[in-house]
């Protein structure tokens, strides 16, 4: 089991277990077992270790899907969704010889009438809970969240899709799971958009979903709305963050050096094969993450050059040799130098790949982004910022990523241009890596009703030369929390809290202490979910504006995380016919 995190959204999360799940099985002091399925192991993982479990008389947790050898004489805890494949296999463990004494079983969420009659046909007498949680999101960190169905982004793009209206009710549904753990009852707003449909029908959905979950609360009464706004927004409102180069250590890395699950692996200076979580156990990871490269590859040196003064170890240059040593001599300090000498290796290996490939295509890339140059100076002929990355011998996604970010900045392209690139990027073959973004509603030929958002000035901002690009989500959070969001571009869905109808910040609202995160969990709420997934640096705004704004919480979501690679070969993938259905059934054995 992963270790879990002492605040945010994985926090609360376990203690929702805890209400629910662990205070049942309190109840008597018999050990119990859990049995999971790959969706509900990845969600508990996120938020508690197994000693926290051990400490709740949990004793061993197991696979729903493997073969269990029988325990007849204890109590077994079934945490799943409720789908078929689940129900079916729990009443298996029951229907001929039953494994376990009772069961206790836990839904993530709404359970079909249907499901709910076979299992009391068959498996009534030995069931003596059955409850549905309303937990069908995963907490990724403290202020992000993901459905986990990358396999989204397909259903609902995918010309050829067969299941966009299901994906987006299952979408609707995890929102309302998030919103019920929140105890958050939003106003409702979306980004309005003439080509494209699915913000406005999935606030519809949680629109009334939410409505039916919250028409009587425990106490007879309806609740009312919270200090709480949701603003849903579709992937093609920004496609340029998703593309760029992001030179802050989180996003870099996964853009980078190849990060699966949060594994970073690596091998150490004697050559044996090592590997590293990146999640929020690892608190100098969530120190950095968000920091630019030349300051990560500063500050980690500095830290490890503090431990060794403070046990007066010789001073030289840091190695990861050298921290070897370290370690060897001072077994107290063990886990922060582990976790400097991964990072020192990870900042390392991004330098390394920095100094290689990116640091040229950076300069074009921003240039393109932004409009200007780093004096201010509007780039006028975008094609000559463009035609020295072409001719440079980089890769084909690198590329395409330039080419891409070109037709952005032109808010599309002619058809003669356009069939010119991609014969200088020799993508003949495979020319959906830029046309598929018309599915997105993402101009890529040039039409008389495109136009650009219009931005914030940040040009009194300091910002490394390379990374004066701002996500446009990061407008879209500030103006929320100042109440500028124009309601033509954003219309209500539902009525919003009196704290986000009036004129002035939510701020000048909040009179709460700004001292710690806790305390800041009294004040208001933004929740945002970009539909088609969403990129670390729109994770790193949520962040950002939080601690700017101290009295509102920013939250923010999608059905997954992005990398530009995969993002890419996601938009080629949406010609293809046919598309595979993918539903949160299929999700539960992935």
């Amino acid at each position: 089991m992963a270790a879990g995190s002492d605040h945010g959204l994985k926090k609360l999360v376990w203690k929702r277990i805890k209400e629910t799940i662990i205070a049942d099985s309190r109840k008597s002091d018999i050990w119990k077992i859990l049995i999971l399925d790959p969706f509900t192991t990845k969600l508990v993982s996120s938020c508690c270790k197994m000693s926290d479990l051990m400490s709740e008389k949990i004793t061993i947790v197991e696979d729903l899907y493997r073969i269990r050898e029988p325990v007849p004489e204890m109590k077994a805890i079934y945490f799943m969704p409720p789908t078929a494949k689940c129900v079916d296999a729990f009443i298996a463990d029951f229907k001929t010889k039953p494994k376990y004494k009772a069961a206790y079983v836990y839904f993530t969420d709404y359970c079909p009438d249907d499901l709910f009659n076979n299992m009391k046909l068959y498996c009534g007498k030995y069931i003596r809970v059955c409850k549905e949680i309303n937990m069908s999101f995963m907490p990724q960190e403290a202020q992000v969240f993901t459905c986990d169905n990358p396999g989204a982004f397909q259903s609902i793009y995918s010309p050829n899709s067969q299941d966009k209206k299901k994906t987006l009710e299952t979408l609707a549904d995890q929102l309302v799971s998030l919103c019920a753990t929140l105890d958050e009852y939003p106003g409702i707003r979306y980004k309005k958009d003439s080509n494209m449909e699915n913000a406005k029908t999935l606030a519809e959905l949680v629109d009334s979903k939410l409505a039916r979950h919250y028409e009587l609360d425990d106490n007879g009464k309806k609740k009312v709305k919270t200090q709480a706004q949701l603003l849903i927004v579709e992937r093609g409102f920004d496609p340029v963050s998703p593309i760029l180069h992001e030179l802050t250590y989180q996003a870099m890395a996964y853009d980078l050096i190849n990060v699966t699950n949060d594994t970073y692996k690596f091998k150490s200076k004697d050559g044996s094969e090592k590997q590293a979580l990146l999640n929020e156990d690892d608190m100098l990871w969530v120190r950095l993450r968000h920091k630019h490269i030349a300051e990560v590859s500063e500050q980690i040196p500095k830290m490890v050059k503090e431990i060794s003064a403070s046990k007066k170890q010789p001073d030289g240059k840091i190695t990861i040799s050298n921290l070897a040593q370290m370690m060897k001599k001072m077994p107290s300090f063990r886990k922060q130098l582990t976790e400097q000498a991964v990072h020192l290796q990870l900042a390392e290996d991004c330098m390394q790949q920095y100094s290689n490939n990116v640091e040229k295509l950076c300069k074009a890339e921003q240039d393109l982004a932004v409009g200007s140059d780093v004096e201010g100076v509007k780039v006028k002929d975008q094609m000559r910022t463009l035609l020295p990355v072409l001719l440079h011998p980089y890769s084909t996604h690198e590329k395409v990523r330039a080419v891409l970010l070109y037709i952005f900045s032109q808010n599309g392209t002619t058809d003669e241009n356009l069939n010119k690139l991609i014969q200088h990027v020799k993508i003949e073959d495979e020319r959906e890596f830029i046309l598929n973004w018309k599915e997105l509603g993402v101009p890529i030929i040039t039409s008389l009703f495109a136009r650009k958002p219009s931005r914030r000035d940040r040009s009194q901002d300091q910002t490394y030369n390379l990374s004066r690009w701002t996500p446009v989500i990061k407008d879209v959070m500030e103006d929320a929390v100042e109440n500028k969001l124009d309601t033509r571009e954003w219309p209500h869905q539902s009525e919003s809290p009196a704290a986000w109808n009036g004129s002035g910040a939510v701020s000048a609202r909040q009179k709460h202490k700004t001292s710690s995160q806790d305390e800041r969990r009294t004040g208001s709420r933004l929740i945002i979910f970009i539909i088609g997934g969403i990129t670390f640096s729109e994770m790193r705004s949520a962040y950002e504006v939080t601690q700017s704004v101290k009295s509102c919480e920013v939250i923010i979501g999608s059905s997954h995380i992005l990398t530009p690679t995969g993002l890419l070969d996601d938009i080629k993938a949406l010609s293809k016919r046919p598309v595979e259905s993918f539903t949160v059934e299929e999700r539960s054995n992935a």
